[in-house]
C-alpha cells in the first residue's frame, strides 16, 4: 500500500510535507514525529500505537505481580518460614492482587479495547484520539505513584534513602493493608505513606479508566460504519460496550470511597473512625459496589475474545449470537446486584442476606447460558487446534471450574464457612487466571500476527498451554482443601500439626510451573517480534472486520470507508452472496484526514505523579509537599488549557489503493 500526503491548511504558515513540525493554532511546534521513534510513540494519538504499549507496560506488570506471587508461596512453601517478614508479606499481597488487578488484567483488556474496536467497526480511529493518548499516559502516571513505596524502600535499602524528620522510623512506604483496603486498618494509626500512595495511585487510574470507558462508548455508538447496526457488531466490541457503561456507572463509588479515606487521613474527618461516629461498614459496601462489577470488567473482555476466536476456528457462526449478547448485557446488570455476598460475616441480617444469595444465584443463569453457546459453537464445527483455540478452550473449562466453586458462595452459611479462607483464593484465581488470563493469551496468539504483521514461529505454544494449566492447577487446586482444613489467608506463616504442609508445598510447585508457562510466553512473543514470518492480512481465515485490514493495519486502518451488509462481515465477503459482501463508499477526493500527534495528553497526564505524591507525603509530613502537589495541579490545569487551545491540527493521506 502506498499514498501520499498533504497538510491540512494551517491559518499562519504551511510546510511543503506533512512530517515535519506542524504549528498549533497558538503558534507552538507539534511533535516532530519524523525524526524521534521515541517522540512519535511518547504524543501518537493513533489508537493501535496506544493499545500495543497498554499491552506492553499490561505484560511488564504481570511479570512483577507474578514475582510478588512466587516470593509469596515460596514463603509459605514449609511450616515456620522465615525467608520474608511479616510486614514484608502484607505488602507483597497487597501490591500482588492491586498490581494484577489494575495494573495487569486492566490494561491487558485495554489494549485490545483500543487496537481492536476501531478496526472492528470501521472506524479510522477513537472518537476523541488525544483522550485516548492522555487515558494510556494516566494509567502509567496511576502505576508509579501506587509502586513510589518500593522505589523508597529500595533506596533505602541500598543505603542512599533513610526516613528523617517527620518519616523518622517509617519503614511502610509500600502498602500493606490488602488490595480491598478495609478500614479501620486503612486509618493513619495503623498505617503509614504507603496507604497514601495506594489512594492517591487508585484516583489516578480511575481518572484513566472513566476517559477510557466514556471514549469507547461514544466511538461505538456514534463510529460503526454504515450498514453495521447494533446487532451485527462484533461479540467483542458488544463486551467493550457493555464493560466502558460498567466502569462508567462502578468507579464514582470507589471514587468517593477514596476520596472519603484521603480525607480521614489528610485533614481529620471520620467517615470511617469509630471513635468520631464513622462506620468501617461503610468502606465494605462502597468497596463491593465497585468490586463486584470489577469481576465483570476483568472477565467479559475475556469472554467476548473466546465468542470471536471460537467461531473461527470452528469454520461456525458463533451460535445463539443474540443470546450471547444479551447475556453480557444482564450480567454487567446483575453485577450491580450482588455485592454485599462478599459481605455475609458482617451481620446483613435475615433478609439482605436471602436477597444476595437469590441474586448470587441467578447472576450465575447468564453465565452458563454463554457456556452452552460456545458449546453449540463447536458442535457440527471443523474445529481446528491452534493455538488461540487451545486457550479459548481451557478458558471454558477453567471458567467453569471457578465458577463452581463461586456459586457454593451463594449459601450463606456454606460462604461464612469458607470467608477470609483459602476456598476463596482458589476461587478467584480460578476465574482470574484459569478464565481471565487463557482467554487473554488465547487473544494474543490470535491477534499478535495481526499487529505486528509477523506468523507465531514453531509449536512453543503447546508447551505455554501445557505448563499454564498444569501448573494452574496444581497451584490452586489444594487451595480449596486448605480452605475446608480452616487455613485463613493474609497468613505470612503456620505452624506444622495443622495438615497443610503437603498441600502448601504442592501449591508452592504449582506457582512454580505456571510461572515457567508464562515465561514460556514472554519468549514465544519475542520470537514471533523479532523473527517470525509475514503473517498475510487474514492468517487465521477469520470472520470480522479487522482481517479486512492489511497486517499490520496503515494508519488510517481503511483506504475507503467500508459498508456492512451482514454480521460476521468478513465471512460474508469471502464465501457469502453477493449482496453480503462489503462495499466501500466512494473517495470524495479530500482523502483522509488523521489527527496530529500531541504533547499535551502527556504532559497533562504526568502532572498526577507530582499531584499524587505530593499529597502522599504531605499526609507524612514532608515539607514543601504540599506545593509539590500544587505543582503537578498547575502543571495538569495548564496543560489541559493548552489541549484545548491548540486546535486538533491533522493531515490528509490519499492512498493510492483502498485498503
Amino acid at each position: 500500500m502506498s499514498s501520499t500526503v498533504t497538510e491540512t491548511p494551517a491559518k499562519s504558515d504551511s510546510h511543503d510535507h506533512v512530517l515535519k513540525p506542524e504549528r498549533s493554532d497558538l503558534g507552538l511546534l507539534r511533535p516532530d514525529h519524523s525524526k524521534s521513534v521515541i517522540i512519535s510513540w511518547l504524543t501518537t494519538v493513533d489508537h493501535k500505537k496506544i493499545g500495543i504499549m497498554y499491552g506492553a507496560i499490561a505484560l511488564l506488570f504481570l511479570l512483577i505481580g507474578g514475582i510478588e506471587a512466587l516470593i509469596i508461596r515460596t514463603q509459605l512453601a514449609v511450616p515456620e518460614n522465615d525467608l520474608i517478614s511479616a510486614e514484608r508479606y502484607n505488602q507483597l499481597f497487597t501490591m500482588h492482587g492491586t498490581t494484577m488487578i489494575f495494573l495487569a488484567i486492566m490494561p491487558l483488556n485495554a489494549a485490545f479495547f483500543n487496537f481492536l474496536v476501531p478496526l472492528q467497526i470501521g472506524a479510522r480511529d477513537v472518537a476523541f484520539p488525544r483522550i485516548n493518548s492522555f487515558s494510556l499516559w494516566a494509567f502509567v502516571a496511576g502505576a508509579l505513584v501506587i509502586n513510589f513505596g518500593w522505589v523508597l524502600e529500595a533506596l533505602e535499602m541500598m543505603g542512599l534513602f533513610a526516613a528523617s524528620g517527620p518519616t523518622a522510623g517509617q519503614n511502610d512506604f509500600v502498602p500493606a493493608m490488602g488490595w480491598f483496603g478495609y478500614a479501620p486498618i486503612t486509618g493513619k494509626d495503623f498505617t503509614g505513606a504507603g496507604t497514601d500512595f495506594w489512594i492517591m495511585g487508585l484516583q489516578i487510574l480511575g481518572v484513566a479508566s472513566l476517559t477510557a470507558a466514556m471514549n469507547f462508548v461514544v466511538t461505538i455508538v456514534n463510529m460503526r460504519a454504515p450498514g453495521m447496526k447494533m446487532m451485527r457488531m462484533p461479540v467483542f466490541t458488544w463486551m467493550t460496550l457493555v464493560v466502558s457503561l460498567l466502569i462508567v456507572f462502578a468507579f464514582p463509588a470507589i471514587t468517593i470511597a477514596l476520596a472519603q479515606l484521603m480525607f480521614d487521613r489528610l485533614f481529620g474527618t471520620n467517615f470511617f473512625h469509630t471513635a468520631g461516629g464513622g462506620q468501617p461498614i461503610l468502606w465494605q459496601h462502597l468497596f463491593w459496589i465497585f468490586g463486584h462489577p470489577e469481576v465483570y470488567i476483568l472477565v467479559l473482555p475475556a469472554m467476548g475474545i473466546v465468542s470471536e476466536v471460537l467461531p473461527a476456528f470452528s469454520k461456525k457462526p458463533l451460535f445463539g449470537y443474540a443470546i450471547v449478547v444479551f447475556s453480557g448485557a444482564v450480567i454487567g446488570f446483575l453485577g450491580f446486584a450482588v455485592w454485599s455476598h462478599h459481605m455475609f460475616t458482617t451481620g446483613l441480617g435475615k433478609v439482605a442476606t436471602a436477597a444476595f444469595s437469590l441474586l448470587t444465584m441467578a447472576i450465575a443463569v447468564p453465565t452458563g447460558v454463554k457456556i452452552f453457546n460456545w458449546v453449540g459453537t463447536l458442535w457440527g464445527g471443523r474445529v481446528r487446534f491452534a493455538p488461540p483455540m487451545i486457550f479459548a478452550l481451557g478458558f471454558v473449562w477453567m471458567f467453569m471450574m471457578g465458577g463452581f466453586s463461586g456459586i457454593m458462595h451463594s449459601a450463606a452459611p456454606a460462604d461464612a464457612q469458607q470467608q477470609d479462607s483459602y476456598f476463596v483464593i482458589a476461587h478467584f484465581h480460578y476465574v482470574a487466571i484459569g478464565g481471565i488470563f487463557l482467554a487473554v493469551v488465547s487473544g494474543i496468539y490470535f491477534w499478535l500476527p495481526k499487529m505486528i504483521g509477523k506468523m507465531w514461529k514453531g509449536n512453543l505454544s503447546m508447551w505455554v498451554a501445557i505448563f499454564s494449566t498444569v501448573g494452574l492447577n496444581i497451584t490452586f487446586f489444594p487451595m480449596h482443601f486448605l480452605g475446608l482444613l480452616g487455613m485463613p489467608r493474609r497468613t505470612h506463616t503456620y505452624l506444622e500439626g495443622f495438615g497443610w504442609e503437603t498441600y502448601n508445598l504442592v501449591c508452592t510447585i504449582g506457582a512454580y510451573i505456571l510461572a515457567f508457562g508464562i515465561f514460556l510466553l514472554v519468549v514465544d512473543i519475542i520470537r514471533c517480534v523479532r523473527s517470525g514470518e509475514p503473517a498475510g492480512d487474514d492468517p487465521w481465515d477469520a470472520r470480522t472486520l479487522e482481517w479486512a485490514t492489511t497486517s499490520p493495519p496503515q494508519v488510517y486502518n481503511f483506504g475507503r470507508t467500508p459498508v456492512i451488509h451482514a454480521r460476521d462481515a468478513l465471512w460474508e465477503h469471502k464465501y457469502g452472496p453477493e449482496n453480503r459482501r462489503i462495499d466501500y463508499e466512494a473517495g470524495d477526493g479530500h482523502g483522509i484526514h488523521m489527527p496530529s500527534n500531541s504533547w499535551m495528553p502527556v504532559i497533562a497526564s504526568l502532572g498526577f505523579v507530582p499531584l499524587g505524591l505530593g499529597v502522599s507525603l504531605m499526609q507524612a509530613g514532608v515539607p514543601f509537599m504540599g506545593w509539590i502537589a500544587i505543582l503537578g495541579l498547575i502543571t495538569i490545569a495548564s496543560a489541559i488549557a493548552l489541549w484545548a487551545l491548540e486546535g486538533p491540527g491533522g493531515y490528509h493521506l490519499h492512498p493510492s489503493e483502498d485498503a
